[in-house]
């Protein structure tokens, strides 16, 4: 590395960095009905601490996919990554609104972060944050994208999450909402290695280089969907295979108190999964 790479690397953390507190500072103006620092600080909120840790997590990767792409020269860098930066400040925190509005929906997720300090619903928004930061990082990152190619992939990558959450909600014999209203930790957690490990798969399938619509279409809805037909067989095989003498559902759901070693297990089963998938494709 010569003095003019580390100039500009030095530049480009700047750059970043100054991105991200912006994102920071959005998020916290979105929220106003709590202050962070209280939270966290005076009343030790660990529920917020997931979800927002995610959001910063998702933010990081999501502005990285414009550090990681192609250079094009210090300058069209800091333009990529002004542009790319503050669009993902926005798709992440309209993330945070699809987790509120359309996956935990027969609740308010602010209510159970602040009032009832529930971490199964921070695992939650934390799965949903680091989910759409990858499939953000995809898109941004391969060549010959615009800002259309990366607002269509987060749009893909949401109604993907979506579709996991209602099939995972489909193969549980409890309901998540339910469980996670209850204050089970664990199957917040179980549900946001789901969550975590179909963000990951669509993103690699968004990472391919853009060439047209057409190319983008064949390649990327056959990937997320066949990411999305394992979920059921991941499940199963990690209920055979990893604990073959209990049932996931009954460990996490339907004991006076929730396994969250099993909940862990089966979360870390998905995201596992989903790296040999992706090296797979």
């Amino acid at each position: 590395m010569n003095l003019d790479d580390i100039i500009t690397a030095i530049i480009m953390i700047i750059g970043f960095y100054t991105i991200f507190y912006v994102g920071k500072l959005v998020n916290q103006l979105l929220h106003r009905e709590y202050d962070l620092t209280h939270e966290l600080a005076q009343k030790d909120n660990p529920a917020l601490a997931l979800g927002i840790g995610g959001y910063y997590l998702g933010l990081v990767l999501s502005i990285g996919g414009a550090i990681e792409g192609p250079s094009s020269g210090i300058i069209a860098d800091l333009i990529d990554l002004s542009i790319y930066g503050f669009l993902s400040i926005i798709l992440m925190n309209l993330s945070w609104s699809v987790c509120d509005k359309l996956i935990l929906y027969k609740f308010r997720i602010t209510d159970e972060l602040i009032r009832d300090q529930n971490e199964g619903a921070g695992a939650v928004l934390f799965g949903v944050c680091v989910g759409s930061g990858l499939v953000i990082f995809g898109s941004v990152s391969g060549a010959g994208g615009t800002i259309w190619t990366a607002l269509l992939f987060w749009l893909m990558g949401q109604a993907m999450l979506i579709i996991a959450a209602l099939v995972y909600n489909l193969i549980t014999c409890y309901d998540i909402h339910d469980e996670i209203e209850k204050d089970n930790v664990a199957a917040g957690i179980s549900f946001a290695g789901v969550l975590i490990a179909t963000g990951m798969v669509v993103g690699t399938a968004a990472m391919a280089d853009f060439e047209s619509w057409s190319v983008l279409f064949s390649e990327f809805i056959p990937v997320a969907l066949f990411g999305l037909i394992l979920l059921p067989v991941i499940r199963l095989l990690t209920d055979k295979l990893l604990l073959p003498t209990v049932k996931l559902s009954d460990e996490i759901a339907k004991q006076e108190k929730p396994n969250m070693g099993a909940a862990y297990i089966e979360a870390l089963s998905y995201i596992s999964s989903s790296f040999v998938i992706c090296w797979c494709i």
